[in-house]
């Protein structure tokens, strides 16, 4: 309804000035001062190639085919089954290439467990359903503030977390214009809860830096984020791959975080049924680090044999909270001695909670961690 309302606004505002000799001059003027802010769509998928996704809206919902066609409505607070259906989807006795629920009276939609903002898409994808939310950007990072920070934190840390977040998923957007979708739901991309994890502070930090990204040379950059550190980000390309003038490292404020140490011990049996095929684990050796210590690869010596794995497989067999760590082993028993959480790369978000916490306004938090990028207008 808002929408309607802005273009017979905009529409009776054209033909107030058309019927003046200098109102197209003045027009012109106008679009050409006048900030724009053009709604995007994500496209994010919740749930992933299921043999049934329920679905359902809170306020009476519209259900279209793929060309926009208008099939039926379905009921508000009701609970409907979405299953494959030829090559494409089935809900009810409506069946297509890809179905859309469309919630009127700016209702929620219901997917498998959660509220979401906009609206559904249905699709076929192998021989399951996947079910993908199609959200306004902004109204997403209501959601991805709150599960991504702690929603009490100062305003300048959520500020800070809402333009990283909102650039990384634009450069996301960007990359997948050929994929069926953005971005998922998981720390693999961003942790997105839907309507359950926003709050009023995180929807006043993404109001006040609306559309505000981060540029280098004018393109969005990849605005990698992580929980905590350990005392120093890393270069880009000594954990990943290619260098990046914008994710250096730089000295991280973390040292108040709950994961900025941490301790786990496993027995040489326990490595063994992580670790297959090397038989009892007998050593750890880091063959490779980066230069602050982040294990880039790890030989792994057994009484069977030796495996090498890269940090990451390693810190995903043992359930690590990162690859910054070092290993003792006494009496066929291993302790992991460990820092941070996550991958060490961009911004610090417990960094940004202590600095915000110390005065440090969101522009400077981002200038820090994002060496050489611009905080521009989308």
């Amino acid at each position: 309804m808002a929408s309607k309302r802005n273009l017979a606004f905009f529409a009776a505002t054209l033909r107030f000035f058309a019927r003046r000799p200098w109102g197209l001059a003045l027009l012109v003027w106008l679009v050409l001062i006048a900030p724009a802010q053009a709604a995007v769509e994500l496209r994010v998928a919740i749930k992933k190639n299921l043999d049934r996704v329920k679905v359902g809206s809170s306020t009476p919902a519209v259900v279209r085919d793929e060309t926009g066609r208008k099939l039926g409505e379905i009921t508000a607070l009701d609970a409907f089954s979405v299953r494959t259906g030829g090559r494409g989807v089935a809900l009810g006795n409506w069946s297509g290439d890809r179905l859309y629920i469309e919630p009127t009276e700016e209702g929620y939609v219901w997917i498998g467990d959660n509220w979401y903002r906009g609206r559904t898409e249905l699709i076929r994808q192998g021989q399951g359903v996947t079910a993908i939310n199609r959200v306004d950007l902004e109204e997403y990072l209501y959601s991805v503030v709150g599960s991504e920070a702690i929603p009490s934190w100062h305003q300048e840390a959520l500020k800070a977390q809402a333009v990283a977040a909102r650039t990384y998923a634009l450069y996301q957007r960007a990359i997948s214009a050929n994929r069926l979708y953005d971005l998922e739901t998981t720390t693999q991309t961003q942790v997105y809860k839907g309507i359950s994890s926003e709050y009023i502070s995180t929807q006043e930090a993404v109001k006040a830096t609306v559309g505000q990204i981060l540029t280098y040379h004018g393109k969005t950059i990849l605005a990698a984020f992580h929980s905590s550190s350990g005392g120093h980000t890393e270069n880009v390309e000594d954990v990943w791959s290619s260098r990046l003038p914008y994710l250096r490292g730089v000295i991280d404020y973390d040292q108040r975080s709950p994961v900025f140490q941490w301790t786990k011990t496993f027995s040489s049996e326990e490595l063994a049924r992580r670790i297959s095929g090397i038989g009892n684990v007998k050593a750890l050796i880091p063959e490779r680090t980066t230069p602050r210590g982040r294990i880039v690869t790890m030989r792994i010596v057994g009484d069977r044999g030796t495996k090498t794995l890269t940090g990451a497989q390693l810190r995903q067999a043992l359930d690590l909270r990162s690859t910054l760590f070092t290993v003792s082993a006494e009496n066929d028993t291993f302790q992991i001695n460990g820092r941070g959480f996550g991958h060490g790369i961009g911004l610090s978000q417990w960094g940004t909670y202590y600095l915000a916490d110390r005065g440090v306004d969101y522009q400077r938090i981002l200038a820090h961690y994002y060496q050489n990028a611009r905080l521009t207008q989308m």
